[in-house]
């Protein structure tokens, strides 16, 4: 199919436009629904967190479940993720523990890593997630080189990068997307488009008729899909995956969705989006959409999903009590992981602080608003 046209298994209402994509049984089915659903729960609570002050950052991502476990559930556990710091959607579908997520949150003593990096900035080298980094588009460089060197080492590992719409402006865009190209690397380069960077709409962040048409001028496959058809989104990437497995090469997919809230818990988007606008796409929630389908294939019931609801909400509680109970990170491990051989520079400068502490007591907490 070509550029500007968009792949679709689902319409709006929910009602089947094409068969089941081949492959999903209805185990599969309910767990695609679960990880969107959980994934809504999830946020909600991060958010909740934030404006009661208990965290001080949170990025959800309202409106793209689809967009990300549609992804999330065509690829293959070896495989190598570049994530965003919007697609906590994924580590959720894998399993991970809800503790790893809220102890990085809070930064405590238990973080993965030891309360250096922001809330969302999730690294969990147990299922090949990379360290997600703040500067727009530098995570789609580090997908096309790991891909590379997966590809010289003969590993069946296929790269993902995650990234927005504002992401295609990055250099690290046109850098990542050619060198994946030239040396047709198993590399898939995720495009949300959820219409904004930020506060700058999609029509002010690129003349192009599409995000999926910049492909073409790389030498690579551009498809674009609706982004809130979950089995749309795992058909596209499970093409593109078993294509970059096999030799033939990156993919580029862009993924048509909307962001229903704010860019983080710091915006406000009433301040720049058009409250119709919101309304419209609403209508469109990829769950409610999801949940239309799964009922018509009696595969959906309330009684199951107030089930789900309550076992979710029981374990976020837990992860939660446990993370906020958890105390912040010993001071010296400010030196731990720099060197794997501790220069006498830096055993020094330990050894003054630890000094100080004891002579003085330990260090104030001034507090202070999070800076974003």
């Amino acid at each position: 199919m070509s550029t500007d046209e968009m792949l679709q298994v689902m319409d709006a209402p929910g009602k089947a436009k094409g068969k089941t994509p081949d492959g999903l049984k209805g185990d599969d089915l309910k767990k695609m629904f679960r990880a969107m659903f959980f994934t809504r729960l999830f946020d909600q609570r991060g958010m909740n967190l934030q404006r009661q002050g208990r965290i001080g950052f949170y990025v959800p991502s309202y409106g793209q479940e689809a967009s990300q476990i549609g992804a999330g559930y065509a690829m293959a556990d070896h495989d190598i993720l570049f994530p965003s710091y919007r697609v906590v959607s994924i580590a959720l579908l894998r399993g991970v523990d809800l503790r790893v997520l809220f102890n990085q949150a809070w930064g405590n003593a238990a973080d993965l890593c030891k309360g250096r990096q922001m809330p969302n900035h999730y690294a969990i080298p147990d299922i090949g997630w990379t360290s997600i980094s703040s500067p727009i588009g530098t995570q789609i460089t580090h997908a096309a080189g790991a891909a590379r060197a997966a590809q010289i080492r003969g590993e069946p590992k296929v790269s993902w990068a995650w990234f927005g719409d504002g992401g295609t402006s990055s250099n690290d865009f046109h850098a990542g997307m050619n060198f994946a190209a030239v040396w047709k690397s198993p590399c898939i380069f995720m495009c949300e488009n959820n219409h904004w960077a930020i506060s700058v709409p999609q029509e002010k962040q690129s003349a192009s008729a599409t995000f999926a048409e910049k492909a073409v001028a790389y030498g690579m496959p551009g498809i674009r899909v609706d982004g809130n058809d979950v089995l749309a989104v795992y058909e596209a990437c499970k093409e593109a995956r078993e294509r970059a497995e096999s030799g033939g090469g990156p993919t580029l997919i862009e993924t048509v969705t909307f962001r229903m809230g704010p860019h983080s818990s710091s915006d406000d988007p009433s301040k720049y989006q058009a409250k119709e606008l919101f309304e419209a796409w609403q209508e469109k929630d990829p769950i409610d959409r999801f949940r239309a389908w799964m009922k018509g294939k009696r595969l959906w019931t309330q009684k199951w999903e107030d089930e789900l609801k309550e076992e979710m909400l029981a374990e976020i509680a837990a992860a939660v009590e446990s993370a906020e109970s958890t105390p912040a990170p010993e001071v010296e491990t400010l030196f731990d992981d720099v060197y794997a051989d501790v220069p006498v520079m830096l055993q020094e400068q330990r050894a003054t602080l630890l000094d100080q502490i004891r002579r003085s007591g330990d260090i104030e907490d001034t507090g202070g608003a999070f800076p974003l």
